[in-house]
């Protein structure tokens, strides 16, 4: 049953990126490029906050 679950997950993930695709038209590429950028800043600042915690609590930094 998991894997029912799976594959109709995937399947909705493919119909929302071929409506976007659709959608976006010409654009694509840029907004493409944009939603990559703006989650992978999003998840360098969470890294570097863990990051930044954890020194803090091994005693390492010095602020």
């Amino acid at each position: 049953m998991g894997k029912f679950f799976s594959f109709v997950g995937l399947a909705l993930v493919l119909a929302l990126a071929l409506l976007l695709a659709v959608v976006a038209g010409d654009y694509g590429p840029w907004y493409f490029a944009w939603l990559v950028g703006t989650v992978m800043i999003v998840l360098i600042a969470g890294c570097g906050a863990v990051l930044f915690d954890s020194q803090q609590k091994d005693g390492n930094g010095e602020i």
